[in-house]
This record gives C-alpha cells, sequence and structure tokens, in this order.
C-alpha cells in the first residue's frame, strides 16, 4: 500500500483521470400551500409519473417532491441541470411551493398525510408499499424530513493510481469505495459543522415524540442552542430494530451478509403488525428491513439496478459502482438547496477520503468514535471548546477542523488544476472563518435571522421558500428548454401506462418473486 504523499503525487502525474469524476445530485422537499401546510394534494399531473420521471419523482410522501439530476463531469453543469429543473417546476406548481428546509412544514395528523402512489403497476405497487410499510415502523412524520443526497463516483482506472490491489476490476473498485467509505464515517461530522442547516423543528412536528431535551425557541419552535443538525440527529428516529444494526464497511463481503441478515430476520414487533391488514398490503414482510434502502446512513455503496432487482444482488454481482453521501440538510439559502460552494468542499472532502490512508475498523466493523462524533457534532457542534475523540484521545473540535481543512488543500488545487481557475480551492478557504467563529455557520446564521427577524423556524422558512419560488419563476426557460421537460413528461406518463398495461403477474407472486430475487452472499 503507498503513503497518501506517494499517491497524491501519482495523482499530480495523471491528472486527466480525475476530468473522469462524476457526481449527480438528488434534492427533496415537500410540497405545502402558500402558508406553508404539507400539500394534500396528488401529485402534479404537470411533472408527470412519479414512477418513471427520472428528474422528478417523490419520496416517502406523495407530497415529498425529489428531483434528481443525470451525472455530471463538472460542477457548473451539474448545477445548472438542477437549477433547470428546481425554475420548471416552480413555473408548474399553482398555488403551492417547495418548503425549502429539511424540516417538515406544518404537518397534518398522521392519517392524513399521503403516502406516495405510483400507479398499479406491480413495481409500482412495490414502492407504494414499502412506504406504507415505513409508516407502520416508524411513522408519517419523519419520514417528511427532507435533504440532499450527493451522488460521487470515480472512473475505474483511478483506483491504479492509489496502490488498491482486487483479485478483479470490480472488486479492485468496491475495495477503494469501501476505504472511501471508512474515511468518511470518520470524518463526516465536519460536513455536519460546516454545512447543518437545521438546529431547530415546528413544535408541531414534535407533538409525535413523547420524550425530548429541546429548549424553547419561541412559541411555535423548539431548537437546541448549540444543534448543527437535529435532522441527522435520533429526532424521529425511535426504532429499536435499526439502532441495533451495525453494517461493516471493512469489506463488502461482510457488508453484505449483514445487509442480507437485516432484510431476511423477522423482528417481533413487525410480526405483530403483519402484511396485511382489511386484505390490503401494509408492509412487504416482517424483517428488520422490507428492503437494502430502509437502511438509514450517512453514505450508502450503490450500483444501479435493473426493474425488480435487489440492490445488494447487484452489488454482490458487480461491485460498487458510486457512493451516495445522505447526511447533507437543505441549504435554505440556495434556491436549490445547495449551493456550488457546497459541491466543490465535496468533491474535494470525498477525493480526500479516496487518496488517504484507511485503515480497517476495529471491533467487528464498528467504529464508536466516530458514530459518537457525529452524534455529539449534530446536537451540541457549536458548543464552546467542544472536544471529540480522535484515535481515542481528545481533541478539540477547532483544532480537528482546521487541521482537516489543511489536509483538503492539495485535493482542491489537483481539481482547480483540472477544471480551470481556483474555485475550489476557494470553496474551501471559505470554511476557515466557521472553524474560528462558529457563529458564522448556517446553523447560527439560522437562527440569528429568526431573532433579528421575530420569525419561526415556520414563518422564516415560509417567507425564505417564497422568495426562492418567485425568484425561480422570474426566470423563463428557453422554448426548447420547456419543450425537452414537457416531453420528458409524456413520456413518463405513457411509460407508466406501458408498464401497467404489460403487467399480467399478480402482486403477490411479483412481491415473492422479489424477495426471492436476493442472492445470499
Amino acid at each position: 500500500m503507498t503513503s497518501t504523499n506517494q499517491r497524491l503525487a501519482t495523482l499530480g502525474q495523471n491528472l486527466p483521470e480525475l476530468k473522469g469524476i462524476l457526481r449527480g445530485i438528488e434534492k427533496e422537499g415537500l410540497r405545502v400551500d402558500e402558508q406553508g401546510t404539507l400539500a394534500k394534494t396528488p401529485h402534479p399531473p404537470a411533472l408527470g409519473s412519479a414512477l418513471t420521471n427520472s428528474r422528478i419523482t417523490t419520496d416517502y410522501s406523495e407530497s415529498l417532491l425529489e428531483l434528481i439530476t443525470g451525472t455530471h463531469d463538472s460542477i457548473e453543469s451539474l448545477h445548472e441541470e438542477l437549477e433547470v429543473t428546481h425554475r420548471f417546476v416552480a413555473q408548474q406548481l399553482q398555488h403551492e411551493l417547495v418548503w425549502n428546509q429539511s424540516m417538515p412544514a406544518l404537518l397534518p395528523s398522521e392519517a392524513d398525510i399521503p403516502v406516495a402512489w405510483y400507479g398499479t403497476s406491480n413495481s409500482g405497487m412495490l414502492k407504494h408499499v414499502y412506504r406504507r410499510g415505513l409508516a407502520e415502523r416508524y411513522g408519517k412524520a419523519m419520514q417528511c424530513i427532507a435533504g440532499v443526497h450527493y451522488n460521487f463516483s470515480l472512473p475505474d482506472t483511478f483506483w491504479d493510481l492509489t496502490g488498491i490491489t482486487g483479485n478483479s476490476p470490480e472488486d479492485q473498485r468496491s475495495k477503494g469505495y469501501l476505504a472511501l467509505i471508512r474515511n468518511f464515517t470518520r470524518h463526516s461530522w465536519l460536513l455536519m459543522y460546516l454545512f447543518g442547516a437545521s438546529p431547530a423543528v415546528s413544535k408541531s412536528f414534535m407533538q409525535r415524540i413523547d420524550e425530548h431535551s429541546l429548549h424553547e425557541f419561541d412559541a411555535d419552535t423548539l431548537y437546541l442552542p448549540y444543534a448543527t443538525s437535529l435532522r441527522m440527529s435520533d429526532l424521529g428516529y425511535q426504532n429499536k430494530a435499526q439502532s441495533d444494526l451495525q453494517l461493516c464497511y471493512n469489506d463488502l463481503e461482510t457488508f453484505l451478509t449483514r445487509l442480507y441478515g437485516a432484510v431476511t430476520t423477522p423482528w417481533p414487533e413487525y410480526e405483530k403488525i403483519g402484511t396485511h391488514r382489511n386484505g390490503e398490503w401494509i408492509q412487504l414482510n416482517t424483517n428488520i428491513l422490507q428492503i437494502e434502502n430502509e437502511f438509514y446512513s450517512n453514505i450508502r455503496p450503490k450500483r444501479t439496478t435493473g426493474r425488480g432487482e435487489r440492490p445488494a444482488t447487484a452489488l454482490a454481482e458487480r461491485g460498487v459502482q458510486y457512493i451516495e453521501v445522505r447526511c447533507l440538510d437543505i441549504d435554505p439559502t440556495s434556491p436549490v438547496g445547495i449551493s456550488t460552494d457546497t459541491s466543490r468542499f465535496m468533491d474535494a472532502f470525498l477525493l480526500f477520503c479516496a487518496v488517504e490512508e484507511s485503515a480497517m475498523f476495529p471491533n467487528n466493523g464498528y467504529c464508536r468514535d466516530s458514530h459518537d462524533n457525529f452524534g455529539l457534532v449534530v446536537k451540541e457542534g457549536r458548543k464552546p471548546g467542544l472536544v471529540l475523540v480522535k484515535q481515542n484521545k481528545p481533541i478539540s473540535l477547532a483544532e480537528w477542523g482546521k487541521e482537516l481543512l489543511q489536509r483538503l488543500i492539495p485535493y482542491a488545487d489537483l481539481l482547480d488544476t483540472v477544471h480551470g481557475g481556483d474555485h475550489y480551492a476557494r470553496a474551501i478557504s471559505a470554511q476557515n472563518i466557521k472553524l474560528h467563529d462558529s457563529d458564522q455557520t448556517p446553523s447560527a446564521q439560522l437562527l440569528q435571522q429568526m431573532r433579528d427577524e421575530g420569525l419561526s423556524l415556520h414563518d422564516y422558512s415560509l417567507k425564505q421558500s417564497s422568495q426562492h419560488r418567485d425568484a425561480l419563476r422570474a426566470q423563463s426557460l428557453s422554448a426548447s428548454t420547456l419543450e425537452q421537460y414537457k416531453q420528458i413528461v409524456h413520456r413518463s406518463v405513457t411509460d407508466q401506462k406501458r408498464l401497467e398495461d404489460s403487467d399480467s403477474e399478480d402482486f403477490s407472486s411479483y412481491v415473492a418473486r422479489f424477495h426471492a430475487a436476493l442472492r445470499r452472499p
């Protein structure tokens, strides 16, 4: 295994490899009415089929939009597509807007939160029933929390430059991505400090949680004084089955073996619920996880799948293809939920995680210090003098954060050399002030603006979301772009109907076949 300095030097001599980096974004956002209350209307027909539109879909709720970009070889083109899709959506929504805050808007009663509907095809029903199962297991309100997912891949030839070896190109690539994930796990607390933007929550959301340690901010808002991201804390994620589940990122086989166990092992509480109620499906099975994606994690190894193909089977057969970072809050100051500087920081950070030496996790693949550091920062990240644990030794958050930013500079410089300019270096440099002054973090800025304007979280988020909606609507799309999106919408509706018309198998048989498609590692 080569040293980090050797790897950096090798990368510097092979810069074209970095041109092959691809990134994509999935940005969630609740549809709300003009008073900021969750929309209970169906997915707008003007946005096409949530099942088959590759750019505009829904996540848990019928009201939870998810806007998806393709993969891009530059930050500029990535954000251009993301913005155009946001503009199209803003212009299609009539009396609604997209809630630009990770913590939910005003929610109706649990019974009235609409679960996403994808039509009557077997694949559409599978997605719907899975979400009904989430409602049974975790409650509907938790599923309305929104975020930004950052997808990232490196060219296969990149791994040759890192000194990582494998029995095959697929094995080498998987080992490389798992090494990246281990480093990400060690250092992801830094992302929560720098970009966390959900330090508060509306009281209406907390009515569903019996015990909590939140303080009162105003008559409508609760918060933690030093929190960075309540979204990524344990609020709402009160689930014994998942809290006991520890996957291992030391090697793909162990990871898949544990994941396989979770999706095939019954859980007593879910067995009591059953799979049917009044003759209708209410969850896909009674196991710890219904499907692989039910496991909540900050980062996932990913592989594209075909219709009906299980994610774990795809990973086992073809290896890891890319990683998905899932811990980023929506940036309430950005109309698209994430700034170009944040995207550039993510590129440099993830390249750093891929190149730096990455020791295996001890304790059967579980790194408690990393878990505890992350949990501490999301709740108390801005607390003066906060101490974390690094390699079993105490270290102040500020000291460790400054050290990490210094270590990111060579990676930013490499990316700037490839793409031209100094945008990456500036994106890293811009974070220094946050480590010198926690009042400059997004979470602190959000609370201060609420105080200055005398607004609750709800009223502040509604104001911001309305301003973003108006700004997006004010930028008209070209005739050709508008026509392109309308064709995507039309094609998605046609594709959904084709799926529904072609299905000849009953849903129970389809579910059984879906479960049987899972490969034992």
